[in-house]
């Protein structure tokens, strides 16, 4: 059986208990699920701030640590299972969440004080547990304090995710990112269905594969339809104009879609399918 290495908490040395008899490991265990205590926290291919980055963990989102060795956590994602190493200083005690984060970015500030000198920011999509509210603040367990009109109860989110990817127009391009602070093509499709209560994979490929219904290459297509090449990702905003995070204009972009096929196809081929979601 082959499992993809990305979402598989495997090593030749270890690996997740479940996966025993399923994969070849030294050793097996059951690891131990955490929170993420950053804002933004990168998850690198190797224990080395210096390795690539996979992904972004986001506040508040559990993380299951299977080793903890130098400063360096290798484990696997509870929210897309992507594998990889977090720095151990963005990890805690695991936090039972009961909001999120619905503004682009939200401040972290010591006091119900907008003049205070926030000390994080919480991106889209983070994870918090409110212990109290006041005066248009929300304290958080842990410590800080972030504006109610950035929250949003779990189970209430946007009504148009298209809408919520339009928000990121200008944001930087980002290898790996998933927040204003930057972001890439796949991260931006996930983190608007995310914001508008639909799971999504991290990668093109994987996207490619589980969401909505193959539509003709050649067909009519329309707003919220997903246009995909070999590692690459745009959505429609409507029947012309594709949006997308590209390295090309270095940030979320807004083009006509005939303008980003001719340039498209000299660097990644043709278009290799395009997908319809039901909402």
């Amino acid at each position: 059986m082959n499992f993809d290495p990305r979402i598989t908490a495997a090593r030749p040395d270890l690996a997740a208990a479940e996966l025993e008899g399923k994969v070849p490991a030294a050793r097996f265990v059951a690891g131990e699920k955490k929170s993420v205590t950053r804002g933004r926290s990168p998850l690198h291919v190797a224990p080395d701030r210096g390795s690539g980055r996979e992904t972004e963990l986001l506040f508040g989102e559990i993380f299951t640590v299977y080793e903890d060795k130098d400063g360096w956590c290798w484990g696997q994602a509870e929210r897309d299972l992507y594998v990889g190493y977090l720095h151990s200083s963005f990890l805690g005690a695991l936090t039972v969440v009961n909001a999120r984060v619905s503004g682009l970015m939200t401040p972290l500030l010591p006091a119900c004080d907008v003049k205070t000198v926030a000390y994080d920011m919480l991106p889209l999509n983070a994870l918090v547990k409110v212990e109290t509210r006041k005066n248009g603040f929300a304290h958080l367990a842990g410590g800080g304090h972030v504006s109610e009109r950035h929250l949003a109860p779990l189970d209430v989110f946007a009504a148009d995710w298209v809408a919520v990817a339009e928000r990121f127009v200008g944001v930087p391009y980002l290898w790996g990112g998933k927040t204003q602070a930057g972001i890439d093509c796949s991260g931006l499709i996930q983190t608007a269905l995310q914001a508008a209560g639909m799971s999504a994979p991290r990668d093109t490929d994987m996207q490619e594969k589980a969401l909505g219904k193959a539509m003709p290459v050649s067909g009519t297509v329309q707003r919220g339809d997903l246009i995909f090449w070999k590692g690459h990702v745009g959505v429609m905003r409507d029947k012309s104009d594709l949006l997308h995070a590209n390295a090309f204009h270095m940030q979320v972009a807004s083009e006509p879609l005939e303008d980003a096929l001719l340039r498209i196809e000299k660097a990644a081929g043709p278009v290799t399918s395009v997908r319809r979601l039901s909402r």
